[in-house]
C-alpha cells in the first residue's frame, strides 16, 4: 500500500479506527478475540496505522490493541488520546501537565508499548494553556515516550498556538462526505502550516454506507439513536447523500464505503481517514478504496451534494469541539 503523510510522519492512506471495538457500537456483542483477528488482518493487507484512546471504554480499547498487537509492534503508526480520563480530579477535559504525566504511562502499559508514536490531546482544555500542554508533550518526546504530537477537534487559532510550542504531526476531527465544516477552518490552517488531517468517522458513523435506512436499522441501545443527525427525522432528510454515493458506487463496480473513503482520499495526500469496524470483510473493503478512482465528473456530483441536517454530536459533545 502507498502511504500518506502526516507532518513527517508516513502513515498508510487507510488506517483502522479501533473504538467501536470496545465501546458505543458493540454493546453485549464485544467479542474481543474477532476484534483481534481483524486488527492482524488489517496488518496483514498493509494497515500502517491504528487509532485508540484512553476513553474508549475506558481503557479497555487500549488494552484491546495492546494485545492485538504483540509481536507486531513494530509494523505500525500507534496513535492514541488523553484528556478526556481525569488523573488528577480536575474535569474532563483534563490537559494538565500532571494529568498528561499519569496518562501517558497508563496508555503505555496497557498498549504494552515503550513509545507512542502518535499522542493527541483528545479534546483542548479551556482551563489549561494548550502552550502549558503542548510544552509537557514535548517534555515526552524528549524522554523518548512519544514520537509526533497532535491535536483533536482543535481550533485554528489553538492548532497555531500549540505548533508555534513545538511541531504537530496530525490533527484529527470528523470528516466526510456529509461533515465538511473542516474545510473552511482548519484544514487551510493545517496545510499553511504542513500538518496532517486524519479524519475519523468518514463514513458517516456507517451511515454513508447505505447500511442505515431508518432507526429501525439500530439496535434499541445503539447510541446513533440520538445523536442529532440521525434523530427527529433527520436520518430521513439526509437520505439523499447516501443515495448519492451509491449511485456513484454503481457506476464504477464499487461500494459506497469505497466511494466515500475514496473521495476522501482525494482532497489531498495529507489526508489519513480511520474508518472503524470489527468485521474482517469491512477492512478488506475499506483498505481496497485506495485504489478506486473516481472520474472528475463523480467528484463533482460529491461535492456538489446538500450538507447533512442536524450537528454531528449532542450539545454538550459539540461544547467540547472547535477551541
Amino acid at each position: 500500500m502507498p502511504h500518506t503523510s502526516l507532518g513527517d510522519l508516513a502513515v498508510s492512506p487507510v488506517g483502522l479506527g479501533v473504538m467501536g471495538m470496545s465501546a458505543f457500537y458493540t454493546g453485549a456483542t464485544r467479542d474481543d478475540a474477532a476484534a483481534i483477528r481483524t486488527i492482524r488482518h488489517a496488518l496483514d493487507l498493509g494497515v500502517t496505522h491504528v487509532d485508540t484512546a484512553e476513553a474508549y471504554g475506558p481503557f479497555v480499547n487500549e488494552e484491546l490493541l495492546g494485545r492485538a498487537l504483540r509481536g507486531r509492534r513494530d509494523e505500525v503508526v500507534l496513535a492514541t488520546k488523553f484528556g478526556l480520563v481525569s488523573h488528577t480530579g480536575r474535569p474532563v477535559p483534563d490537559g494538565s501537565p500532571d494529568g498528561l504525566t499519569t496518562a501517558v504511562e497508563g496508555s503505555l502499559r496497557r498498549l504494552g508499548t515503550d513509545h507512542i508514536d502518535l499522542y493527541y490531546q483528545h479534546r483542548i482544555d479551556p482551563t489549561t494553556p494548550v502552550e502549558d500542554t503542548v510544552g509537557a508533550l514535548a517534555g515526552l518526546v524528549a524522554a523518548g515516550k512519544i514520537r509526533y504530537i497532535g491535536l483533536s477537534e482543535a481550533s485554528p487559532d489553538s492548532i497555531r498556538r500549540a505548533h508555534a510550542v513545538h511541531p504537530l504531526a496530525a490533527v484529527q476531527t470528523e470528516y466526510s462526505l456529509w461533515t465538511r465544516d473542516v474545510e473552511t477552518g482548519v484544514l487551510p490552517t493545517l496545510r499553511d502550516l504542513g500538518i496532517g488531517l486524519v479524519p475519523y468517522s468518514p463514513l458517516g458513523h456507517g451511515f454513508l454506507t447505505g447500511a442505515v435506512r431508518s432507526l429501525d436499522d439500530l439496535a434499541p441501545d445503539d447510541w446513533r439513536r440520538t445523536n442529532p443527525r440521525f434523530a427527529g427525522g433527520n436520518l430521513a432528510r439526509n437520505l439523499h447523500i447516501a443515495d448519492e454515493i451509491r449511485d456513484v458506487a454503481d457506476e464504477l463496480g464499487a461500494t459506497p464505503a469505497q466511494v466515500a473513503l475514496a473521495w476522501l482520499l482525494g482532497q489531498g495526500d495529507d489526508v489519513a481517514p480511520i474508518p472503524g469496524t470489527t468485521r474482517l470483510d469491512r477492512v478488506e473493503e475499506n483498505v481496497a478504496a485506495a485504489d478506486v478512482r473516481l472520474t472528475a465528473a463523480q467528484t463533482a456530483r460529491l461535492d456538489a451534494l446538500r450538507p447533512a441536517v442536524g450537528e454531528r454530536h449532542s450539545e454538550p459533545d459539540m461544547a467540547a469541539i472547535d477551541r
